[in-house]
């Protein structure tokens, strides 16, 4: 049983997604339908949604988007983690919204699209420290060299529960395994801090292996534990290194020697207790 916390939709005809012209592998239309078939096959029981960092008109639409999405038949769907600016002084009225929506289960703003002094704003801290007691999560989306500016965050606010997505994104193409080690190391000490075994097929070369992946995946489970580990599709970004059976193909290799117990918590149960979801009926 898999459950999947990284799950992106994308419907051009109704939203606008300004940084899709850059990636033209992307720049379709990528539906449930079309996830919910082979999600199904593979062992797929509940998604979450992820934002797509949508045009900032569009933050709200894509949520109200993704619920009617989760009310069709078949849909796997069971919450979604919103987009959110803290930086805005409109915040805290955004996170009352959000608290008023149970499908809401946390909140994602992407920092390696913007300038680094964004999560270093005393709003932007101040925002992110609202999260604490509310049950609601914030998603890291942070290159390497800016794991620094996540462990701050991480720091200021030791009551907020926090996800670093992409186990970091190393730049596994590039070998870039001695840079990305020491920051994942360091952030994995607060204890507030839980890692997403997500992203990484589409870092590496084309035609990665294995052996690839392994070394990273044996990093972030040394300093995390399974105890502090989700797993992610990122689809459709997958698509770029394989897609969603090579992925999860690839995770039940890299956790083959892994306890039974391990597996559960890494593939659904800290899912589970994180984002407070279970599997659809």
């Amino acid at each position: 049983m898999i459950v999947d916390t990284h799950l992106h939709l994308i419907y051009r005809d109704r939203l606008s997604y300004p940084w899709l012209a850059g990636v033209p592998p992307l720049d379709a239309d990528f539906t449930q339908e079309t996830y919910a078939r082979e999600a199904r096959r593979l062992g797929i029981v509940a998604a979450l949604h992820m934002e797509v960092d949508v045009a900032e008109g569009d933050i709200a639409r894509e949520t109200a988007m993704v619920e009617g999405l989760a009310r069709e038949a078949g849909s796997l769907l069971v919450g979604a983690i919103a987009a959110c600016r803290p930086e805005s002084p409109d915040f805290s009225t955004y996170l009352e919204a959000a608290l008023a929506n149970p499908f809401v289960r946390g909140f994602r703003r992407v920092l390696h699209v913007v300038p680094d002094d964004v999560s270093e704003g005393a709003l932007f801290r101040e925002n992110i420290g609202r999260l604490a007691g509310t049950g609601l999560n914030f998603d890291l989306c942070v290159l390497p060299h800016q794991i620094e500016k996540a462990i701050a965050l991480a720091d200021l606010a030791p009551d907020v529960s926090f996800v670093l997505d992409h186990c970091g994104v190393p730049d596994i193409k590039g070998g870039g395994f001695d840079a990305w080690k020491g920051p994942v190391a360091e952030i994995a000490r607060r204890p507030n801090v839980t890692v997403k075994l997500s992203g990484i097929p589409a870092y590496g070369a084309e035609g990665w292996t294995l052996e690839d992946l392994k070394p990273y995946f044996a990093h972030v489970a040394e300093h995390f534990g399974f105890e502090r580990m989700v797993w992610g599709s990122d689809w459709p970004v997958c698509t770029l290194g394989g897609g969603l059976s090579t992925w999860i193909g690839a995770t039940q290799a890299l956790l083959s020697g892994v306890s039974l117990e391990d597996k559960r918590r890494v593939l659904s149960e800290n899912a589970g207790r994180l984002w407070k979801i279970a599997p659809k009926a």
